[in-house]
């Protein structure tokens, strides 16, 4: 293990900028914190548990380009525009939406693979940062998540130790970005590897504590007919605005559309993030096949939490990171949902 100087972090990044673009938690007006492109004198927080939005973004843009088109006279050129082209460093990634890539890492990265996707992936380097402080909103525990360590997948696991990060390679591209940086970072004592133990430990007890300790979607029975025609749906889509927020703000979502910009003689063919929440989603020439918001409503939630898990071994299409909780107009979400659908420990 290594340990970098929370004093020596601006130097850490501006070596990793001069390879990489570097994409930071920055603090931005309005206090809401997001990932963006790392640049001097940005207000970089660290401490700030969850971005507004995850970063889901830097893999799965909110709107991607994928060709241009024009035409002239007869002769139609086309030009491929997407795709990553620059590698890229993501710093303080927290546990619950590194895990998030893995699900849509299964979605995208499954044949037909989605090439603009992969190769944002690869030329990646993930560099987690554990949860010290869990919120009340956090439950990533029910979902097999620990906050106090970095899921399979991240090339580096850091834990913020007070002065110092404890650095931790997990990966090749890990090991490689670690080498980049031996003239800044240290070598690890035995008594930090000891107090990172005792900081782990310690999170854990702190997620006993926390008000959605009990969720558990494994105690969700009945069988699949059984939960679809459940009368919570009637109660709880009543309520619904269908605005798309949970969906925008979810690091797993990962519905889109992709639309055509005609500009006359010129144009964009990109793709967006869509909502399954939305009245348009899954209209088809011959009309909606979920034309009620109560049909939209549940197929988000059983998506989630009956049919990925069914077709995935068991993993649920969530991260328990709470955004949905934050974020919801009408505070609808879907802990709610679980818990009246019997989630919930005793």
């Amino acid at each position: 293990m290594k340990k970098l100087a929370k004093s020596k972090l601006f130097e850490v990044w501006s070596i990793i900028a001069k390879e990489h673009e570097l994409f930071v938690p920055v603090e931005q007006e309005g206090e809401s914190v997001n990932f963006s492109l790392w640049q001097e004198g940005e207000h970089v927080n660290l401490d700030h548990l969850k971005t507004n939005v995850s970063p889901k973004q830097i893999v799965f843009p909110q709107t991607e380009t994928y060709l241009k088109f024009k035409t002239t006279g007869k002769k139609l050129s086309l030009e491929n525009v997407g795709g990553k082209q620059a590698p890229y460093v993501l710093f303080g990634v927290r546990p619950c939406d590194a895990q998030s890539f893995a699900l849509i890492d299964n979605v995208f990265l499954t044949e037909p693979v989605d090439r603009f996707y992969e190769e944002r992936r690869n030329k990646g380097i993930l560099v987690s940062l554990a949860c010290s402080n869990p919120e009340e909103t956090c439950f990533c525990q029910a979902f097999g998540i620990t906050p106090g360590e970095a899921p399979q997948g991240v090339d580096v696991a850091t834990w913020d130790m007070g002065t110092f990060l404890l650095w931790k390679p997990q990966t090749a591209k890990g090991e490689s970005l670690t080498n980049q940086l031996n003239g800044v970072l240290e070598e690890a004592l035995a008594q930090d590897e000891q107090d990172c133990q005792e900081l782990q430990q310690d999170i854990q007890q702190k997620l006993k504590d926390l008000p959605l300790a009990k969720i558990d979607p494994k105690q969700i029975t009945g069988d699949l007919k059984e939960i679809f025609d459940a009368k919570i749906w009637d109660e709880y889509s009543s309520r619904c605005l269908g605005c798309g927020s949970c969906t925008y703000v979810c690091p797993t979502c990962h519905c889109y559309d992709i639309r055509d910009f005609d500009g006359g003689k010129a144009g964009e063919r990109f793709r967006c993030w869509d909502s399954c929440m939305f009245s348009e989603f899954t209209l088809m020439a011959h009309g909606n096949p979920r034309k009620t918001q109560k049909e939209k409503f549940r197929q988000r939630f059983m998506h989630k939490l009956v049919y990925y898990p069914n077709n995935n071994e068991g993993v649920y299409a969530c991260v328990g990171c709470g955004r949905c909780m934050d974020k919801c107009p009408v505070n609808m979400n879907i802990v709610k949902v679980i818990k009246k659908l019997g989630g919930e420990k005793a």
